[in-house]
């Protein structure tokens, strides 16, 4: 798994080559940020999935930064935040509003549709969309934390027993192979 996952991360002296990167170098060529173990893609997966619930363009940003704080795999923390798209983000706002709604029952809040996307352009539902979620107040604000916070959770879980299936399923191989040697 490891391995064909590396075939399509940068090296690091791709990075140490980008002058864009350069006044980062210390920071981006930590060890730690591309290795890839059950631990660091673990906690990757955990971040992207959390980070990719920020609204706006700002989700790889969000990801980058808690790779290099929590020291986990930069490319899959951001590879993972790809999980919303102009098709899932709307209905992940609407899950995350109506949890904001369930945990603030109080709040008076109502639901209003979502933006079409319509003949305007990209860049106009954008805004009808950024205009959208503020008109929807602490149910969704809430209900985006916990909802990112839940997926972060089960992200991480998930890819912590999937490793271990993984290396469990590859040591009996390798010992069936031994013994299909041994005799």
């Amino acid at each position: 798994m490891r391995r064909h996952i590396r075939k399509y991360l940068p090296d690091h002296e791709a990075i140490r080559a980008n002058r864009w990167l350069a006044p980062f170098e210390n920071t981006l060529l930590h060890p730690r940020l591309w290795d890839l173990n059950r631990h660091s893609a673990a906690g990757a997966v955990a971040a992207g999935l959390f980070c990719g619930l920020i609204p706006g363009p700002l989700q790889m940003l969000g990801a980058a930064i808690c790779a290099v704080v929590f020291r986990v795999n930069l490319p899959l923390a951001l590879l993972t935040t790809l999980y919303t798209n102009p098709f899932t983000i709307v209905p992940l706002y609407i899950a995350a509003f109506a949890i904001g709604q369930w945990v603030l029952p109080g709040s008076g809040q109502k639901f209003i549709e979502p933006p079409e996307a319509g003949d305007a352009g990209f860049v106009a539902w954008f805004h009808a969309l950024v205009d959208w979620m503020a008109s929807m107040g602490a149910p969704l604000a809430l209900g985006l934390l916990l909802l990112a916070s839940a997926l972060a959770l089960a992200g991480y879980l998930l890819m912590q027993l999937a490793w271990r299936a993984y290396l469990i399923h590859a040591w009996r191989q390798r010992s069936r192979r031994r013994a299909a040697q041994g005799r």
